[in-house]
């Protein structure tokens, strides 16, 4: 597919002749029924549905957000010295901007619940108003998917409070489920509608490309149900099925290191991602370059790999190199040949995966943002690649004791791994790790609700310390030059109180009824 990279996400023109009044990422709240703006025509429609992704620049969302809760796996470090942030790896309280997504997302559904009740009594033409309601169904969907997992639970906690465009106004306290259970099948509920009112992606106008979908709302509707049968096994087969629906209309590139090329932000892999460029849109590759960047550019370094992540991959397996740089490893940086090594980071590696946009010469200012502080690019971030969408097909087959080997040796053999016969169990949950290290598809969720996460974080973590470097080493010296120290000592997890993180507390403090996680 062609790649439209959106520029300057506040002041695009869309194209589309019924969506083309705003853009549809603009960070400007439209047409708020609660401040007393009714909507009364088709134009006001479509500014509502625009102002649903005012999240997009929001570093405490798109940045580093939720990543803080990611990075308390194995797989990653905080590469820079932050108390706060130790204390989420040690799953504590911690107050890093994490804490954001709980009243944004609470925000974004009170948009989606307006936009619900008060554009489907309108008189509008069908087209639009499907659209429109398409997306507030989405997005709500959304934003209760994106904390559920990290914040509710099956009995211990209960779910996270439902407020629906029915939710009288007076009681908009609403007190939690007693299960997240009752969020999922909510949350599928939502991208049924959704799926039902949007187009399909190659349907939309290319200058609309970034809004929801029919097929990503499948997904999130098969991602729902995963994560809903950890507490009901019959959800196994409705995974199956929105998977199948999916399936037809997407596809692997050949090469793995293609789908975190700029040139694929629309390849047949994308499902669902944060649409970003040089001017806005997501700092997480800005975040996760090496702290200062090496004097060239302000990379801020806070997400690093381990070495336990090196080493669950298999040899020949070409998703590695992709993934992580270790010392010694060539890449290109600002038009320069480097070798990598760090004296930065607390992990003595780096992500690979989105590196992309720093390769040119010109980048910064091109496909890199100008501003160091405000590390945006032309790479959209995935949040669902088709691949995992494969995967999870994969495990719902496996875990109802059938066979997946089709759908993951999909994955497999792209990575020029030979096929399996009879996957297993710790075979899938051994390409889920390789497949989507470092992405947002979240290790630490995985490993909470396969029941591992007590196990796994009683290890410690460890990196490499390089010293001595001079210039002209090569990459043979450099590697003689790192020795492997652990990183991070062996953490005590208790499923009973870490399977859900902390909810912030200033949301606790404003509500009667919204009570805290037991342990917090």
């Amino acid at each position: 597919m062609k790649n439209i990279v959106i520029k300057g996400l506040a002041t695009v023109a869309l194209s589309l002749s019924l969506f083309s009044c705003d853009s549809f990422l603009t960070t400007e709240e439209k047409g708020e029924p609660s401040l007393g703006v009714m909507w009364k025509t088709e134009n006001d429609a479509v500014l509502a549905a625009n102002g649903l992704y005012f999240w997009t620049a929001s570093e405490g969302i798109t940045g580093r957000g939720m990543m803080w809760y990611v990075n308390c796996s194995d797989d990653m470090v905080t590469g820079r010295n932050s108390g706060d942030a130790a204390r989420i790896k040690n799953f504590q309280y911690g107050k890093r901007d994490c804490l954001d997504n709980w009243p944004v997302m609470y925000q974004l559904i009170k948009k989606a619940n307006d936009i619900i009740r008060y554009v489907t009594p309108m008189n509008i033409n069908e087209d639009v108003k499907n659209k429109v309601l398409g997306q507030a169904y989405f997005m709500r969907g959304w934003a209760y998917m994106w904390i559920a997992p990290y914040y509710g639970d099956n009995g211990t906690n209960g779910g996270i409070p439902i407020v629906t465009e029915n939710t009288p106004l007076e009681e908009i306290d609403q007190p939690r489920p007693k299960s997240v259970s009752e969020n999922y099948k909510m949350i599928i509920s939502d991208f049924d509608k959704a799926a039902s009112l949007l187009p399909l992606f190659k349907d939309w106008d290319e200058n609309e490309w970034g809004r929801p979908h029919k097929t990503a709302a499948w997904a999130y509707a098969a991602k729902a149900a995963l994560f809903n049968a950890q507490y009901d096994a019959t959800y196994y087969q409705k995974v199956i099925d929105y998977c199948d629906k999916v399936i037809p209309h997407h596809d692997l590139l050949k090469n793995y290191a293609d789908v975190f090329k700029m040139s694929n932000n629309w390849s047949p892999e994308y499902v669902w991602s944060w649409t970003s460029n040089e001017l806005d849109g997501s700092k997480l590759p800005g975040v996760m370059l090496e702290n200062k960047g090496w004097g060239l550019y302000n990379g801020w370094g806070y997400f690093m790999p381990t070495k336990e992540l090196y080493d669950a991959f298999e040899e020949g397996d070409t998703r590695r190199a992709v993934t992580m740089l270790v010392p010694g490893d060539s890449f290109t940086f600002l038009g320069k040949e480097k070798l990598y090594y760090s004296t930065q980071s607390s992990s003595g590696m780096q992500f690979n995966k989105y590196m992309d946009p720093f390769r040119p010469k010109d980048a910064i200012g091109t496909t890199v943002n100008p501003n160091g502080d405000n590390m945006t690019t032309d790479l959209s971030i995935p949040l669902i690649r088709f691949s995992e969408v494969l995967l999870w097909k994969a495990e719902a087959l496996i875990w109802q004791g059938k066979n997946g080997d089709e759908p993951l040796n999909r994955v497999r053999t792209r990575a020029g791994l030979p096929a399996l016969t009879n996957a297993t169990k710790a075979d899938l949950k051994h390409e889920r790790r390789c497949e989507l290290a470092g992405e947002l598809s979240n290790r630490h969720l995985d490993l909470v609700r396969w029941g591992d996460a007590k196990e796994v974080y009683s290890h410690p973590l460890h990196g490499y310390v390089t010293s001595g470097v001079v210039e002209g080493d090569d990459a043979a010296t450099i590697r003689s030059k790192s020795k492997v120290v652990e990183i991070w000592a062996a953490r005590n997890f208790d499923p009973t109180i870490n399977n859900v993180f902390p909810i912030p507390a200033d949301e606790i403090s404003k509500s009667k009824n919204l009570v805290q996680n037991k342990g917090y």
